[in-house]
């Protein structure tokens, strides 16, 4: 199959922040003229290469960056991820956004090995980091490897019994896209099952995450991983993600059914599920 992708454009290293956590959840995730990358507006045919490069930057510190976004918890949220797709032998399943194998490897080991996995990402550094940890870990079955875009899946309809997709669609130039593709893929009764940072519910407690947010996390970017810029923007990604209601809506709008979510560490993160009837 032949894979398109936009023409790659270089990546502004340095974004400076203008706008309040607040301001940011007031704007548009994207509309007709605009996408969202970060606290910018660009260009929706930009956005996609944009985000190649940020992630071809952090690739290989790919862990590290999610212990610093989640002190560590991102891991106990993914195994609760995983739990409930609860992948079976015989169940063939696609990885949205998952270059690295994070989310693969624990449903290759929850199905012993016998479910059927392809992990589908835009950045090919990032599938390189998950095909060798495969390879470290000896693993060959069951693993299948596919560089390309969400919101164009070069796949036969109704093929897939789950898709999943952890911390990715907030990358994604149009949710919608993303949404209708995960649909069109599945099988009557699949699931699409979305793990995504989102909005904190607890007062006080989402004031104190946006001031570690946007004053620290860049900082220690910068220190340990030397790369202020992408930091800065998954932050600001983060802000102008759609909060659990309206992604709950807008999965209900593609067509899903029985759609639920519940929030991880107050909502920091939140994990939506949908069914395709």
């Amino acid at each position: 199959m032949t894979w398109h992708y936009p023409e790659r454009r270089a990546m502004v290293r340095a974004m400076k922040r203008q706008d309040s956590p607040d301001d940011l959840q007031g704007r548009p995730f994207a509309d007709d003229d605009a996408a969202s990358f970060g606290a910018r507006d660009v260009p929706p045919e930009e956005k996609a290469s944009l985000v190649r490069d940020v992630f071809t930057s952090v690739a290989s510190r790919y862990d590290l960056m999610n212990d610093l976004m989640s002190a560590g918890i991102h891991r106990l949220w993914k195994d609760s991820m995983v739990r409930a797709v609860d992948p079976r032998p015989g169940q063939t399943i696609l990885d949205l956004a998952g270059g690295t194998g994070d989310i693969a490897f624990r449903m290759h080991r929850r199905s012993g090995g016998r479910a059927d996995i392809a992990v589908c990402d835009l950045t090919e550094a990032m599938l390189r980091v998950g095909r060798d940890r495969a390879t470290d870990r000896g693993l060959v079955d069951g693993l299948h490897w596919l560089a390309g875009d969400a919101q164009a899946l070069p796949l036969d309809s109704r093929c897939v019994d789950a898709v999943t997709m952890a911390f990715g669609l907030r990358n994604v130039t149009r949710i919608e896209d993303v949404l209708a593709e995960a649909y069109r893929v599945l099988r009557p009764g699949g699931r699409f099952v979305c793990l995504e940072f989102s909005t904190v519910v607890v007062p006080v407690l989402d004031d104190l995450y946006d001031l570690y947010s946007f004053n620290v996390l860049p900082r220690l970017g910068s220190l340990i991983a030397q790369d202020r810029g992408s930091y800065q923007y998954l932050v600001e990604s983060i802000r102008r993600f759609p909060d659990q209601e309206t992604l709950a809506g807008m999965m209900r709008e593609a067509g899903f059914t029985r759609v639920t979510y519940r929030n991880y560490s107050a909502g920091i993160a939140a994990l939506h599920i949908g069914r395709r009837l």
